[in-house]
């Protein structure tokens, strides 16, 4: 028995608690609340910190970790563009792989204990076994031609198939049928039917910016004028992404919906009722310029919400404090209401609304007896005084940058310090990033 003391514990579920501890045996939770009572056990002092449940990013893409602030300032298809042509072009697999690793490298001394990844190489299903992490992986499948239907579902089948007997106790593999602008109604429709019949979590890029709308609602703008140019024929297709997705059978797979900007009262009704989940990446939409997705809408329809981060190709940090931050403040700026989502909801939006969003709640999301001990603690050192612990991780953490940081009760993070890092690593990811920018010059 491990007995974990923190000047604060936020057990996400319950108030939280001054001068508490968490005692652990076995990897699982056996004891929250004050430190002078609970089973006895080695005493490991935390002192002046906040001690949380891990958080969950509800989407990321690992593989691209060697791009961050690779391409800045372009347009979003031109973005898009460039980037799938140079990770193509000059990443191999190896090079993917060590991106992965250095992206969870950067999420554990952030506290990010549980990962939802979309992927298209699957080096982030490995990266995230061998980093001892838990997650999602989801596998992503393309195909915007109709006449792609068949060949893309049977390599995703391939895909899946090799990856499903290599599944953990805390990694398992899902489905990401891209976005509209990448997947025909086709390959959707196949798609969910295949996840439907295999019992596989869904993930979906979907109603992120005005391009996409105005490809899926009129059939125009630079993502259609693209696939017409490829010889593929583009035609209105429904009257909103979300619509289009219900039209298909993809809600009835209760996907995880990743961004969800555009979008009506009537695309929150289908959500809701489909009890699909979404992932709200604040950072990323804002800076992309794509807009604010109407959280406290989806929150009072009882939608479930998680927080991701994104790529850091798109937004430069993984950070999930910083991004329940943004959250609460872009509501609360947009909308014009002092209280919109307190610093108690949207830290159970970077904790148990993750794990829920991604399936993992009966296992993690809040420190309560008989979960697994996914932790992450915050040190306080230049926070004093604190008031309110929650606002304080929420609005105040410098950095946030863990001291401590565990899953299913193994250490990862002490001190600071991740106790099972490559040492060149770094090193490794450095030459991919300056190989990029030698592709860059020539391209």
């Amino acid at each position: 028995m491990i007995r974990y003391r923190a000047r604060f514990i936020l057990p996400i579920t319950a108030p939280p608690i001054v001068d508490g501890v968490v005692a652990v045996d076995d990897g699982r939770i056996a004891y929250v609340g004050p430190q002078n009572s609970g089973p006895s056990g080695e005493e490991i002092e935390l002192g002046e910190a906040l001690l949380m449940p891990g958080l969950v990013n509800t989407h990321c893409h690992l593989e691209l970790t060697a791009m961050r602030g690779f391409l800045e300032d372009l347009d979003f298809r031109s973005w898009i563009l460039r980037l799938t042509s140079a990770k193509r072009a000059v990443l191999s697999r190896d090079m993917l792989l060590d991106a992965a690793h250095y992206g969870i490298a950067d999420g554990l001394r952030h506290g990010i204990t549980s990962y939802g990844d979309t992927c298209d190489s699957g080096v982030a299903f490995d990266a995230m076994r061998e980093g001892g992490v838990r997650g999602v992986m989801y596998q992503e499948v393309f195909g915007p031609d109709p006449a792609q239907c068949d060949g893309a579902l049977a390599e995703l089948r391939e895909k899946i198939d090799r990856m499903r007997p290599l599944e953990t106790t805390l990694v398992r593999v899902g489905v990401s049928p891209h976005a509209p602008y990448t997947v025909s109604d086709a390959l959707f429709a196949a798609v969910a039917g295949y996840a439907r019949r295999e019992s596989l979590p869904v993930a979906v890029h979907i109603a992120e910016s005005q391009l996409e709308h105005d490809l899926v609602v009129g059939g125009r703008g630079a993502f259609a004028d693209g696939l017409r140019a490829r010889g593929i024929e583009v035609a209105p297709r429904s009257r909103s992404s979300i619509a289009l997705l219900a039209s298909l059978g993809v809600l009835a797979t209760r996907p995880l919906l990743i961004h969800c900007i555009r979008i009506d009262d009537a695309d929150v009704e289908l959500i809701a009722g489909s009890q699909s989940a979404v992932a709200h990446c604040p950072a990323s939409n804002a800076k992309l310029g794509h807009g604010i997705a109407p959280l406290t809408t989806l929150l009072n329809a009882r939608v479930t919400v998680g927080l991701g981060s994104d790529s850091v190709a798109s937004n430069n940090r993984m950070d999930l404090l910083e991004e329940a931050r943004l959250a609460t403040l872009l509501q609360r700026a947009q909308r014009g209401t002092f209280g919109e989502l307190s610093a108690a909801a949207v830290l159970s939006l970077a904790t148990l609304g993750g794990a829920r969003a991604l399936g993992l709640d009966r296992e993690v999301g809040s420190l309560e007896t008989g979960k697994a001990a996914d932790l992450a603690a915050f040190p306080l050192a230049a926070v004093g005084p604190v008031h309110d612990p929650q606002a304080a991780a929420v609005f105040a953490l410098p950095g946030t940058r863990a001291s401590l940081v565990a899953v299913a009760g193994q250490v990862l993070v002490r001190d600071g310090l991740l106790l099972h890092e490559d040492v060149e690593l770094e090193q490794r990811v450095q030459q991919s990033a300056n190989a990029l920018q030698a592709w860059l010059q020539i391209a």
